[in-house]
């Protein structure tokens, strides 16, 4: 019988086998390796004992043969809980009915930490608890899948951008004013200088980021105080928002579409397995690789009609109505030429039809609403002077922006896309608060 003392040979007598990442494990079959996680599940049949470990890479299951390790060691078992911290050593080898497709089998193991009966079981709990317990709740498979899924949407955007000659410019996340005009602000104090905003938009920045660099980008966090219970809305949301000079309409219109679709195939082509572990069909997010519809406001005001929504021309398009827009295309939509009145105050307006301004809402079908908003900007001073004036705002705090008209003023568009609804409608979420670790909501500020 092997005890504590007659340790099987490792190969190395100078210290325990490398640490590795059970991601990496295809590269160590038949090797001595280390491995640090978490316990997700414990099985026990007599003389043979399981256990699973994550280490947030994947997963691995650990075998344990009694007189093939350390009694000492095979007696660590029976202290192991769900959640408890480790350390595993043993030799990898391939077993295709194994999670990750390989195994361990385990001559060493060393508890870390060995944790409290876990709160969360695999048995149907609320909402109200999970999102109380959200610190533990992103340890399950599903908030993994999610949070990995979300990585992947993040990283394509920048790579996007970069590709194409974007430059990253972080904007202020403190502002003097708004950027929408409305009242849905976060306030706070500023020191003793009065009051200060929490950004509903790094856009007004951008812009004068693009007047020094041409295409500029920022990727951050957004705040709206809008006392929205949809199961769209957060109050602290992240966007990646983009600004070109000389872009058109029909640029930032093509530029949307190309980010959207090199974004939903990058996550389709890398991360497959997270989209199985959410159960989510492949081939409704396919569709992105042709063409996106696109549908003028007019257009899309008469789909309404016909449907029996009582909109009269005019009215912006609410959750409900963009659903219904939605729902006769595979894809996102591109819904343009909205009236001005009911868009924000630096939207261009259309030369052939000044009533209608130069924007763009792209809809992701599925009933997951808008996920990118858009417009070519006004370029001109005195044109600028007069919507302030029409939308009641204040001219002072706005002196910077509108320097961006008296030198050198040029034509420039750009988009904000929300990466919530984004990753919520890729990974066919019911509510877009499982697209971000902790979401802040209307009734939530815990955890």
């Amino acid at each position: 019988m092997t005890t504590a003392d007659q340790r099987p040979e490792t190969g190395d007598q100078s210290g325990p086998p490398p640490a590795t990442d059970i991601a990496l494990l295809a590269g160590h079959v038949g090797q001595l390796v280390t491995i640090r996680g978490w316990v997700q599940h414990l099985r026990s049949s007599g003389k043979v004992r399981f256990l699973v470990v994550r280490d947030g890479t994947g997963l691995v299951q650990g075998v344990l043969v009694k007189g093939q390790l350390p009694d000492v060691d095979f007696q660590q078992f029976d202290r192991l809980t769900l959640e408890s911290s480790l350390i595993l050593e043993g030799r990898v080898r391939a077993e295709p009915r194994s999670p990750g497709g390989f195994e361990l089998s385990v001559n060493r193991v060393e508890p870390l930490q060995i944790a409290q009966d876990f709160p969360i079981a695999p048995k149907g709990h609320g909402v109200g608890f999970l999102m109380d317990h959200r610190h533990l709740w992103l340890r399950s498979p599903r908030q993994q899948a999610i949070l990995k899924i979300r990585d992947e949407v993040c990283r394509a955007c920048r790579d996007f951008f970069h590709d194409r000659g974007f430059i990253l410019v972080d904007t202020p996340i403190l502002t003097p004013t708004a950027c929408e005009g409305t009242t849905s602000l976060f306030e706070t104090d500023y020191l003793d200088r009065g009051k200060a905003y929490l950004s509903q938009s790094g856009q007004l920045y951008l812009e004068a980021a693009a007047m020094a660099l041409g295409r500029v980008f920022c990727f951050g966090p957004t705040f709206r105080a809008e006392k929205s219970k949809t199961r769209r809305h957060l109050t602290e949301f992240w966007m990646v928002e983009a600004e070109a000079a000389f872009f058109t309409l029909e640029d930032i219109m093509r530029l949307a579409e190309e980010l959207v679709r090199a974004v939903v195939l990058k996550v389709l082509h890398q991360r497959a397995p997270e989209l199985e572990v959410l159960e989510r069909d492949p081939a409704a997010l396919a569709a992105v690789a042709g063409a996106f519809p696109r549908l003028s406001y007019g257009e899309a005001l008469a789909r309404l009609q016909e449907q029996g929504q009582e909109m009269t021309w005019g009215d912006d398009f609410g959750g409900d109505e963009e659903t219904l827009i939605s729902q006769a295309f595979d894809r996102p939509v591109l819904v343009h030429r909205y009236p001005r009145q009911c868009k924000a105050f630096y939207m261009e307006a259309d030369p052939e039809n000044p009533d209608l301004a130069l924007c763009v809402d792209m809809l992701a079908p599925e009933g997951y609403g808008e996920i990118i908003g858009g417009s070519q900007r006004v370029a001109d001073l005195n044109t600028l002077l007069a919507r302030l004036e029409e939308h009641k705002l204040p001219q002072e705090p706005l002196e910077w922006y509108l320097d961006l008209r008296r030198y050198g003023s040029v034509p420039h568009s750009g988009f904000g896309l929300g990466i919530e609804r984004l990753v919520g409608w890729i990974c066919g979420l019911k509510h877009v608060r499982e697209a971000i670790a902790f979401p802040r909501l209307l009734d939530r500020l815990y955890p």
